[in-house]
């Protein structure tokens, strides 16, 4: 089925979400946020600020509006265009609850209960093992699916999602007609899979203890002394091997991520130099990366008024894109009929 925005602009739908819980990582902006940009002109982009995922944590309330401020604040600062890319806060569009209870109903309990990050989180917040830590990936589809998108960035850890929006969009499609587009993953051709700076076999997560990720706010003195502390290994050789030397190659692509360069080149530049001018190389060229952004941001925080007038228009505008799907799987269901 075609998307409602391919159908209005010709272009593809492109839909994706962070939790404004905890920090955002260097991880989160060299692997999704910085490729973001890139996408405006190609597609139609919706990326939404996801407050209501976050709660299945229990979260600070004043906390939590900040960070969503924040997280607006910081979508803007790494340049994203309000007036060419959709960037809401997932509350104030009531419209993607009404379509997870929908969907709710066409999902099978057996289904939840197998995905891998329930039966993780459920281990991890065992004393506040809530119905919506299970129903969390139904929310997650109605995400997608309200905005007909046709792609999805996705990572490693996301397929298992992607792959159950997609079942749930067949089975409503199969028993009322077309009625969903069926998404499909979107791997970007540039990227970066950022690990952890002490536990390089796994990837940087701001959940994790502070010392083992960059913070996207984090100071220069801060970038700094995490990078100068980062595990490498006892070769004292900058050589790309992710399984033999996990930590060294962990900066490499990091350094490779914001520069350009190839293993082999900064291999090459830094032969013989030792990991104390290759760790003070990668934590220049992160700050330097980093700190026009962070100015940004920090001059967007100062005006309040205008993130909420963004966030006014652009809960409006995706308000406006939810209600066509919604009339239709109203209409599909049976659902009575009504007008404001």
């Amino acid at each position: 089925m075609e998307g409602q925005g391919t159908q209005q602009t010709g272009k593809k739908v492109i839909f994706s979400g962070i939790q404004p819980s905890g920090t955002l990582t260097l991880g989160n902006y060299l692997g999704a946020i910085r490729n973001w940009k890139q996408l405006e002109d190609e597609y139609q982009c919706i990326y939404s600020v996801v407050d209501l995922h976050a709660i299945t944590v229990r979260q600070e309330p004043a906390q939590l509006r900040r960070r969503c401020t924040e997280l607006m604040a910081i979508y803007l600062a790494a340049g994203l265009n309000p007036e060419k890319t959709l960037i809401y806060c997932q509350s104030h569009v009531p419209a993607h609850a009404e379509l997870a209870w929908i969907l709710g109903c066409y999902t099978y309990l057996g289904e939840l209960q197998r995905m891998t990050q329930y039966k993780d989180k459920a281990q991890k917040h065992a004393a506040n093992l809530n119905a919506g830590l299970l129903t969390y990936p139904v929310l997650m589809a109605a995400d997608i699916l309200l905005y007909q998108a046709d792609l999805v960035p996705i990572g490693a850890d996301q397929k298992q999602h992607l792959e159950l929006t997609r079942d749930i969009a067949i089975r409503f499609n199969g028993a009322y007609g077309d009625t969903f587009v069926v998404p499909d993953g979107y791997f970007p051709k540039v990227g970066a899979r950022i690990r952890s700076l002490q536990e390089p076999a796994r990837k940087m997560s701001k959940s994790d203890p502070e010392d083992t990720y960059i913070a996207l706010l984090d100071t220069p003195e801060a970038i700094r002394r995490k990078f100068k502390r980062a595990v490498t290994d006892s070769e004292a050789s900058v050589r790309f091997d992710p399984e033999g030397k996990p930590g060294v190659s962990n900066l490499m692509s990091i350094l490779g991520a914001i520069t350009g360069d190839s293993m082999e080149k900064i291999e090459a530049d830094f032969a013989g130099q030792g990991y104390g001018a290759f760790k003070t190389a990668v934590a220049d060229a992160v700050v330097a990366e980093l700190e026009p952004i962070q100015n940004e941001h920090r001059r967007l925080m100062a005006d309040k008024a205008y993130i909420e007038t963004i966030m006014r228009a652009s809960a409006e505008r995706a308000s406006a894109i939810a209600a066509r799907t919604m009339r239709k799987v109203r209409r599909k269901v049976g659902l009575a009929p009504f007008s404001l």
